[in-house]
């Protein structure tokens, strides 16, 4: 698909497996996800812009890069990307921090924001949004939606699963927004649930059931 990057990196791929796991216990998700949050958030990065600055060596005066413009924002969609967030503020660790706080009507799959907090000048700096799954994608629909309402212009989407299905309906409603994912999966089932997938992120993640 246009617009999507999967991260095929065979560290990614790896944990993912491991992830998949229904054996695979609350610490260790925990932890993987984590981990598979730096190694996207590497990829999604890449393309960053530089600038040169001048710096000391302990030996020398040299002209070096260094990444332009403000503090990148990192907007974690609540509460299942604060498992990825927790991974890449480890890479970016100077990254400002949105919170969208939405959940999924499980009756309708509509979704419902209940909290939302953001940096100022988002319109000035590059947004991650953060999100494990994006299954139907109206929870990802309704956080870029309103970061945008925020001011930012400059998005990007993390995941670690897509959907087709949510992948189509969010490209829809935003095809501005590029992203990043560690796999597609095959479809969703009848409640909304991505498979084969690695059932709920966030029960996996905080050992809720």
């Amino acid at each position: 698909m246009r617009g999507v990057t999967v991260v095929d990196h065979p560290l990614v791929q790896h944990k993912l497996t491991l992830m998949r796991k229904k054996d695979t216990s609350t610490k260790s998700f925990r932890q993987l996800l984590k981990e598979i949050g730096s190694l996207v958030c590497y990829e999604v990065t890449r393309d960053l812009p530089l600038e040169t600055v001048q710096i000391e060596t302990p030996l020398t005066a040299m002209s070096a890069p260094t990444i332009a413009g403000k503090k990148l924002v990192f907007a974690a969609i609540l509460r299942s990307g604060m498992g990825m967030l927790e991974g890449m503020l480890e890479l970016v660790p100077a990254a400002r921090i949105a919170h969208v706080g939405l959940y999924r009507d499980p009756a309708t799959l509509a979704c419902v924001e209940y909290y939302f907090k953001a940096p100022d000048n988002l319109a000035e700096r590059t947004v991650i949004v953060v999100d494990p799954m994006l299954a139907t994608g109206n929870t990802a629909i309704a956080a870029v939606d309103r970061l945008k309402e925020a001011g930012a212009k400059n998005i990007r989407m993390a995941c670690l699963l897509c959907a087709p299905e949510g992948l189509s309906n969010f490209q829809g409603h935003h095809p501005d927004v590029k992203v990043w994912t560690a796999a597609i999966d095959d479809h969703l089932n009848d409640h909304g649930y991505i498979l084969p997938g690695l059932g709920d992120a966030g029960d996996r993640m905080y050992g809720t059931r």
